[in-house]
């Protein structure tokens, strides 16, 4: 496993970038620790693709460099680098066996036979395809066939970090949790440094110890699930993480004072914000308290989800929605509070840092 340091990446496919938006991979300067487990996550063209390639050595950066462990990588073949790379679609030997397919990376570096086999027995169970190891892959369903290439990223333990592109797109559902809790459990156990690109939140969120949000070609933000959720730094952040998203509404700005429409909402603490920002009104639909009282609501809509009902209503002429339990009572006469805690304020769409 290894410590991997981005030095001031940048990338742009076109010759002589003359401008920031000619980068599809906006600067990077971060550091990632040994051992962790990291998702790249956002939406297709993001640049999350371009910066694992990027880490793995089939990319090399237009600018900046990629340390292993301190040591500059940056012209350094994959193999070179120690890495391990499981992509979108299966990449496996069709006239190999499963057993075989899994070996072949072990053997080619000359493990000993018994630690082979125990090693890939061991890979068979955890990816569930044990009863089909003596089958020649050739015959094998597309998911059965991922599976194999998965267990291929993690058959060796001497790897300085593993890397996976969108692994499980062609797996089942119920086969997706299965695999991501497996990959939970095996970092645990080995502590490899792993990078998972994911568009789905979920999958990036059950899988990393940190997640990195990616826009545009920019991290907007590289935390915790529950910092993302909590305190998104970039409205993106807000929209992409939770279904639904956070609530945006246009605002005026006081001191600790925040005017939507008519009404004004206290604030905690006083956000710094530039003279001439654009404000927003940010808050979970998790904190929108319906009742009798506080701000005038319209109810447009309720859609009933099971354990909880999504109420969409009108607020100041603007969308606000709501999460309540499914037993919750929604009044003739609605009215909304917010908890104050849970109220962020964006200033040209980038979270405003409060005074003291």
């Amino acid at each position: 496993m290894a410590r991997i340091t981005l030095d001031h990446i940048r990338h742009a496919y076109g010759p002589k970038p003359s401008s920031e938006k000619d980068y599809a991979l906006k600067e990077v300067h971060h550091e990632w620790e040994h051992g962790g487990a990291y998702a790249l996550l956002g939406p297709s063209g993001c640049g999350k693709t371009t910066l694992l390639n990027i880490i793995s050595g089939l990319l090399t950066p237009s600018e900046g460099k990629i340390l292993f462990d301190g040591a500059d990588v940056t012209g350094r073949s994959t193999e070179e680098r120690n890495i391990a790379q499981v992509f979108q679609f299966p990449v496996i030997y069709d006239t190999m066996t499963v057993y075989q397919n899994l070996a072949f990376p072990l053997r080619n570096r000359k493990v000993p036979e018994a630690d082979v086999d125990s090693r890939v027995r061991e890979i068979l169970e955890m990816i569930d395809l044990s009863d089909w190891a003596n089958r020649k892959a050739r015959g094998l369903t597309a998911d059965q066939k991922q599976k194999i290439s998965l267990g291929r990223g993690l058959v060796r333990k001497d790897v300085n970090a593993i890397l996976f592109d969108e692994p499980l797109t062609v797996i089942d559902p119920h086969m997706k949790w299965v695999l991501r809790s497996q990959l939970k459990r095996l970092h645990r156990q080995f502590g490899f440094t792993m990078v998972y690109v994911t568009h789905d939140q979920t999958e990036a969120l059950t899988f990393a110890d940190k997640v990195v949000v990616m826009y545009e070609g920019e991290i907007v933000q590289i935390g915790t699930p529950v910092e993302l959720f909590e305190r998104p730094r970039h409205t993106f952040v807000g929209y992409f993480i939770g279904s639904p998203g956070m609530n945006f509404l246009p605002a005026k700005l006081a001191g600790a004072t925040v005017t939507v429409g008519r009404h004004k909402i206290p604030l905690e603490r006083a956000p710094t914000v530039a003279a001439n920002a654009k404000v927003e009104f940010g808050i979970r639909p998790e904190f929108v308290r319906l009742g009798r009282e506080g701000f005038p609501i319209q109810v447009l809509k309720v859609e009933d989800v099971g354990r909880q009902k999504i109420v969409r209503t009108n607020f100041e002429g603007h969308l606000l929605t709501a999460i309540v339990s499914e037993d919750a009572e929604i009044p003739a006469e609605p009215h909304v509070t917010f908890k104050q805690s849970a109220i962020n304020i964006y200033a040209d769409s980038w979270r405003a840092e409060t005074e003291g």
